[in-house]
């Protein structure tokens, strides 16, 4: 990573403040090290940081699935701040520019790299991952070197919080880019977290003609609704069998029960043209394998049950394309497009951030809100923001 480049007078280095996770739950604010940024860098404050999913199985785990953490490591990825240093070959930005930043460095080289799907790069550095080693640190800092490459300048009118969303966004631009809607498509979403909230949004703005939310959460999908991220919701009943057939059945009923729904016009929406799958839970992919109609697609979003039983038949004698999406590339310019639009019948991207802490020493706390559904007031906890940076600015 560019971003170690040090120059060579150690007195040149400035302290900063990290959190750093050295176990599962095991957060601690440490003293690092800073050079100034290297001649194609810039070091910025880190001022708003949004809590991943991935970062919640870190703090929790000290592990993200098969990936295990191998030494400490500063969590957050979802972030922007202000640009408090430029490298002397760097042109486009200033000191004092907002930026949302793009924390996923791939190789630039590989032939993924050289046609554009450098998200799917082999030898990706992506910060607040444990996969590379050693780990490319997280958000969760004082200030960062970065490469100035994958920092996007944002417009005065957006804020920091929704340049930290513009990370998330990217999955969901990403997956509209796969599923190129034709306009007036049917769709459905699995899942109405952050990730299938922000799925549902990228469908509306892509032009289909009914967005149908499904979870389990009937506050979630209420909110979907209610803030013009989705057309319609559905509430996934708690059923589960005691065999995969008796699950298989189910997954139809769903699936029957979700068709009953209404398009805009009126009429039912039957079997859609594509579906989201968010939630990585195998009752939803098989689910949404039945709702979908034939030569309809299922776009692979929701990282969860890595094996799982399908009706995969029901799928290939249809010739319902099944797509994975992981991540995002060149999908930030969109993103600061999309954040910038505001309207009646918009969805309100600002209302997605539901819980904010301030300052490094409130990531714990932060954190165990990340893990819950509602607060102890029975409000939604959909998206939760760290806001840090030392000289304490104001969002």
């Amino acid at each position: 990573m560019t971003t170690e480049n040090k120059p060579d007078v150690a007195s040149d280095a400035r302290t900063i403040r990290a959190s750093v996770l050295h176990g599962a739950k095991d957060l601690r604010i440490e003293d690092r090290s800073l050079f100034p940024p290297g001649a194609r860098d810039l070091q910025v404050a880190v001022r708003a940081t949004g809590l991943c999913g991935s970062d919640l199985h870190y703090y929790r785990h000290y592990r993200n699935g098969d990936i295990i953490c191998r030494e400490p490591m500063s969590l957050g990825h979802e972030s922007a701040g202000v640009v408090v240093d430029v490298g002397s070959d760097v042109k486009d930005f200033k000191v004092g520019d907002k930026v949302a930043l793009e924390v996923g460095l791939p190789c630039e080289q590989c032939e993924r790299c050289k046609e554009g799907r450098y998200n799917i790069c082999k030898e990706m550095k992506f910060r607040s991952s444990a996969k590379a080693f050693p780990h490319a640190q997280g958000t969760l800092q004082d200030r960062i070197n970065h490469p100035a490459a994958w920092c996007h300048k944002l417009p005065e009118e957006v804020s920091l919080d929704l340049g930290a969303l513009l990370e998330p966004l990217g999955v969901a631009i990403q997956a509209s880019k796969r599923a190129q809607l034709a306009t007036g498509s049917t769709v459905l979403v699995f899942g109405a977290g952050a990730v299938g909230l922000l799925v549902a949004a990228m469908a509306k703005i892509s032009g289909a003609g009914t967005v149908v939310i499904a979870d389990i959460d009937e506050g979630r999908v209420k909110f979907a609704v209610d803030n013009k991220f989705a057309d319609r919701s559905f509430t996934v009943p708690m059923k589960r069998g005691n065999t995969t057939e008796e699950n298989l059945a189910i997954a139809q009923e769903i699936a029957t029960e979700i068709g009953k729904t209404s398009k805009q016009s009126g009429q039912e929406i039957g079997q859609v043209d594509a579906v989201f799958e968010c939630t990585g839970v195998p009752s939803c992919l098989q689910a949404a394998i039945y709702a979908t109609r034939p030569g309809g697609q299922i776009l692979l979003i929701g990282m969860g049950t890595p094996i799982q039983t399908l009706p995969i038949s029901a799928a290939a004698l249809r010739e319902v394309d099944l797509k994975g999406v992981f991540r995002y590339a060149n999908t930030y310019p969109t993103g600061i497009q999309v954040v910038s639009k505001k309207g009646p019948d918009y969805p309100d991207f600002s209302k997605l951030v539901t819980h904010r802490y301030k300052g490094l020493d409130a990531a714990e706390e932060a954190f165990e809100m990340a893990a819950k559904t509602k607060d102890d007031k029975g409000n939604l906890v959909i998206k939760v923001v760290l806001e840090t940076g030392e000289d304490k600015a104001s969002l």
